[in-house]
């Protein structure tokens, strides 16, 4: 992501798990933990979304951490059908956070799905970042709604109508893009905007 990535390496439930942590200039006003897509369809940390992400946290004054799930780049085990993903999730957030520091944590795709269990197993998360959520072939926890969630218009992996089922039942409302698809292609800056723009507000 860029030249002052700090690499590390967290003991998790099936072996060692890589991380990436990105910091601020300042001393951080908190910490994100990014999930990355389907490990079985290319998904890594350094995936393009979870990048974006990690630098709209970077920018808020955050320290992001984005890291492979078991069985991806360095980290240690074999893909568990989204069970044992979770508890990646869970110990880097428990190796890295600061009890002095809030808590968010976001997610793209499959990590959306990891993302809103991780939130509500820890109960104390500042907010929820879900950009183009699985909510199709996986069980999202309930979440607050204080949750953001954008999508993408023509997105052809998690349709809009899927998500927008979704986040009626829960009375949440979503941002989308127009026009762009799952993967956000050429709307990257727009996409962190929008993470950073309903910060503020």
């Amino acid at each position: 992501m860029n030249p002052r990535t700090q690499r590390a390496t967290v003991a998790g439930p099936a072996g060692a798990i890589e991380v990436a942590v990105d910091s601020p200039d300042a001393a951080p006003r908190g910490v994100a933990l990014v999930c990355h897509p389907h490990p079985l369809h290319g998904g890594t940390m350094d995936n393009k979304v979870v990048q974006t992400l990690a630098r709209a946290f970077v920018q808020l004054g955050y320290r992001a951490l984005r890291f492979n799930f078991r069985g991806i780049g360095a980290s240690e085990g074999a893909w568990d059908e989204g069970r044992g993903e979770i508890d990646d999730a869970l110990a880097v957030a428990h190796a890295h956070r600061d009890p002095a520091l809030p808590l968010a944590v976001a997610g793209f795709s499959f990590g959306g799905y990891v993302a809103t269990h991780v939130a509500q197993r820890l109960g104390d998360v500042e907010r929820l970042v879900l950009i183009a959520p699985a909510v199709t072939n996986f069980s999202p926890a309930p979440v607050s709604q204080q949750t953001l969630v954008i999508h993408g218009e023509a997105d052809d992996v998690v349709p809009l109508a899927a998500v927008l089922d979704w986040a009626r039942a829960a009375v949440l409302p979503v941002t989308v893009i127009p026009g762009t698809g799952h993967f956000f292609h050429g709307q990257l800056p727009l996409l962190k905007q929008c993470v950073t723009g309903a910060w503020h507000r």
